[in-house]
C-alpha cells in the first residue's frame, strides 16, 4: 500500500531503536511523522540517530518528528543530558508580579527548547497549552496550563508561540477548542463540558481565536454538548466545523492521542473516525508494530488541503539559536528576581 503522498498519520514506537520489522513497515506505509515519547528518548545521540532512521524509512528528509517538551511535568527530554524547564503555571504566577518579565522570561525559555529540539531534530515538542484552568479543571491539565484568564493565555501563549517559530521548532496549540471545564481526565474516560455556546464562546474559545495564526492544532477529545451532544470533537465534523468557521483557525488539525479512553472503538476505527470528521492528521503515537500496521492500514493520503497547511506552517519556521544552557540560566535568574521559587 505504498504511496507517494504520506499517509495522514502519526506513528509511535515501543523503544529507542526502530526495529527491521517497522523500517520495512514504515518504508512500504509511509506515515506523515513519528511520535516519540520518554520510552523513546535517552540521550542526544540516541534520539539523533533514531529520528534519522525514521526518515530514511519514510523516504523523507523533513519527516516531522514531534514528542511532548512543554515544560513542568511534561517534558519528555528529561534525563540526565537536558535541563528541566518550569511550567506555564509557573510562569502564569511570575506575571501575576511583573507581566513583562513573565513575558520576557518565556520567549527565553522558548527559544532555548526550541532550540534544544531543533538541534536533535526534533520538529515539535507539541506546545503551548492554551486551555484555561479552574477549580474543577481535570488534574491532567493543571499546572500545564496559565490561567482562567483568556486575555494572560493568550498573552503567555504568544510568546511560546513566537519563540518556538524563531528557532525552527513548530508550535502546536492545545487542546483546541478548550480542555479547560473538562472535569475527567480524558486518558481515562469521556469528559463531557455542558456549558453554553455563548460561555465557550467568551471563555475557553477565545486563545484559540486569538491565537488563529499559529500553523498547528491538536484537537480536544473532550464533548461540547452545547454543539454536538454525543461525539468528542476529535472526532466530529460539527466540531471541525465550529474550528474551521467560527474560531477561524485554518492550520493544520491533528487530534490528541486516539489511544485515549475518551474515544471508542478498535484504534484502525479511531484513525477513521478522525479523518472522516474533516481532520488533517490522527496521531496515534502508542502501540507496536501491529498497532501501527492496523492504523497505517485504516488511514489515508494527506489532502490537498491538509498539504497546503503543512506548507504554509513550514514556511513561517525561522534559524534562530540559542545557547541553551545560558539562556536556561538566565531565566532562572529571572525567577529569583522577583523571589518565585
Amino acid at each position: 500500500m505504498s504511496t507517494s503522498t504520506p499517509l495522514a498519520l502519526f506513528v509511535g514506537i515501543p523503544n529507542t531503536t526502530l526495529s527491521a520489522d517497522e523500517i520495512a513497515l514504515f518504508r512500504e506505509t509511509n506515515p506523515y511523522g513519528l511520535f516519540v515519547g520518554r520510552r523513546n528518548q535517552k540521550e542526544p545521540a540516541q534520539v539523533k540517530a533514531l529520528i534519522e532512521s525514521f526518515r530514511e524509512a519514510v523516504g523523507r528528509d523533513d519527516a516531522p518528528v514531534f514528542t511532548d517538551q512543554e515544560g513542568g511535568r511534561v517534558q519528555h527530554l528529561d534525563a540526565g543530558p537536558w535541563p528541566s524547564f518550569r511550567s506555564f503555571g509557573e510562569f502564569a504566577e511570575l506575571a501575576h508580579r511583573d507581566l513583562e518579565l513573565a513575558k520576557k522570561a518565556l520567549r527565553l525559555s522558548s527559544r532555548a527548547m526550541g532550540t534544544m529540539m531543533s538541534e536533535l531534530g526534533l520538529t515539535s515538542g507539541c506546545s503551548p497549552v492554551l486551555d484555561l484552568v479552574f477549580a474543577t479543571t481535570s488534574s491532567v491539565i493543571g499546572a500545564r496550563s496559565f490561567s482562567a484568564d483568556p486575555e494572560l493565555v493568550a498573552a503567555l501563549g504568544r510568546e511560546v508561540v513566537d519563540g518556538l517559530l524563531e528557532t525552527g521548532n513548530m508550535p502546536v496549540i492545545k487542546h483546541i477548542p478548550g480542555h479547560g471545564r473538562a472535569t475527567l481526565d480524558s486518558h481515562k474516560e469521556r469528559p463531557v463540558v455542558d456549558a453554553s455556546k455563548e460561555l465557550l464562546r467568551a471563555t475557553d474559545f477565545k486563545p484559540f481565536v486569538d491565537l488563529k495564526d499559529t500553523p498547528w492544532a491538536m484537537v480536544a477529545h473532550v464533548v461540547y454538548s452545547a454543539f454536538d451532544k454525543e461525539l468528542p470533537a476529535s472526532v466530529s465534523p460539527t466540531m471541525l466545523d465550529v474550528i474551521r468557521n467560527e474560531l477561524g483557525y485554518d492550520g493544520v488539525l491533528i487530534s490528541d492521542c486516539i489511544f485515549m479512553n475518551a474515544l471508542e472503538g478498535t484504534m484502525p476505527e479511531r484513525v477513521k473516525q478522525v479523518l472522516d470528521a474533516g481532520y488533517d492528521i490522527a496521531l496515534h503515537s502508542h502501540g507496536d508494530l501491529a498497532d501501527s500496521e492496523a492504523a497505517a492500514k485504516a488511514s489515508r493520503p494527506l489532502t490537498e488541503e491538509a498539504i497546503r497547511r503543512i506548507n504554509a506552517g513550514k514556511a513561517r519556521l525561522g534559524s534562530l539559536k540559542v545557547n541553551v544552557t545560558e539562556a536556561h540560566t538566565q531565566v532562572e535568574e529571572m525567577f529569583a528576581s522577583v523571589l518565585v521559587s
